[in-house]
């Protein structure tokens, strides 16, 4: 009777209220073709995007027939010259049994400057708009490294299920471990970069390893989750309940993400072409660990000791900027920077006008090249 009252609860007083009406409850009951705007897509194309990316097969498809358009649309990221630069992906089994994807961009001709390990966001993957950013960084001279974690982009698990936020932890410290040992890059300096949820990543692994890093860059970290992103006290205690319960259901409301993140409305459209990133309602397990996850980090801002380049949109309204800045006040990092952009959102690299992503660019190589 519980577990019912509050699907009831959810249905008739949170969906409406965060979905912008109950209209959105009817479409949601069926599911909507993915478009994109001014493509036509063949039969068999679109089939393999509408499919249930809940398992990786389908996600491995999908990115396999999309990567190619993926890399044609009219996007800064993909304009950048990247000649001169060696790639590779690779799948791994895991300790914990999981098949993980990683790619990895270095320059072909020299020996890059530092290792600059990448932790991405809740809703994106290291592929699709990263791979603009890394080819970026590594034409700068760094070695870049980037990995899904399990259960995001191409890597096993269900699409979006966060059962402990710790595992993912500990997932990127095993990954990134074995990159820094190798004998080809062990002298050099080593840096970890986290967008978003990957900055709340990029950080708890600092607080579990805080001596193994050069620097952190730290581009929207998710210490704080925007006040206006977390459902009312109440709706979260239900939550809490169900979620004993339904741990991986599609409960939990959201309000649209790509609209909040993406200030320029060009390049908010092209988020559809991330065809294996995870764009449901969060799954009501790990709502509650993004939301534990950011409270712990609240608590031990004063325990961050690493060189910190913080950048962090003004208007952000998915991770809170006062909280980057306090991290900034309260870490007890000697050498810390705090850059904080007038106007711009939460995806600096991806959703600003042109000339903000180049001038976020160059504030991130700069800071970089200081520190090698």
């Amino acid at each position: 009777m519980a577990l019912k009252s509050a699907k009831l609860f959810i249905n008739e007083v949170v969906k409406p209220k965060f979905c912008g009406g109950r209209g959105v409850k009817v479409a949601a009951m069926g599911k909507k073709s993915v478009k994109f705007e001014g493509v036509s897509l063949s039969e068999d194309l679109q089939k393999i995007l509408d499919a249930d990316m809940d398992h990786v097969g389908p996600r491995r498809r999908a990115r396999d027939a999309f990567k190619h358009i993926q890399l044609s649309i009219d996007h800064i990221l993909f304009k950048m010259p990247c000649d001169g630069l060696k790639m590779m992906e690779s799948y791994e089994v895991n300790s914990r049994g999981l098949e993980i994807f990683s790619k990895s961009w270095l320059p072909e001709e020299v020996s890059p400057k530092a290792v600059l390990c990448f932790c991405h966001g809740y809703g994106d993957t290291c592929t699709f708009f990263f791979e603009g950013i890394a080819r970026k960084l590594a034409c700068s001279g760094y070695g870049v490294f980037a990995m899904d974690y399990p259960g995001f982009g191409l890597s096993e698990g269900l699409h979006g299920y966060v059962p402990k936020f710790d595992w993912i932890v500990d997932d990127v410290i095993e990954h990134y471990s074995k990159v820094k040992g190798n004998p080809n890059f062990r002298t050099l300096p080593s840096f970890i970069f986290g967008e978003s949820m990957g900055g709340a990543v990029a950080l708890k692994v600092h607080l579990k390893q805080p001596d193994s890093w050069n620097g952190a860059v730290l581009v929207a970290p998710m210490c704080k989750i925007a006040d206006d992103m977390v459902p009312p006290w109440l709706v979260t205690q239900i939550l809490t309940g169900v979620a004993k319960l339904l741990p991986k259901h599609k409960l939990v409301p959201q309000k649209d993400l790509a609209e909040l993140a993406f200030r320029d409305v060009k390049k908010r459209e092209q988020t559809a072409y991330n065809v294996v990133a995870y764009k449901h309602k969060p799954r009501l397990r790990t709502a509650l660990e993004l939301l534990k996850t950011t409270q712990e980090i609240e608590q031990q801002l004063d325990k961050v000791s690493l060189p910190l380049l913080i950048l962090h949109g003004k208007n952000d309204k998915v991770t809170d900027p006062s909280v980057s800045k306090e991290l900034y006040e309260k870490a007890k990092s000697t050498d810390k920077t705090l850059n904080l952009y007038e106007d711009a959102s939460h995806s600096l690299l991806e959703g600003e006008p042109d000339e903000m992503i180049l001038r976020v660019f160059g504030d991130i190589i700069s800071w970089l090249d200081s520190h090698c």
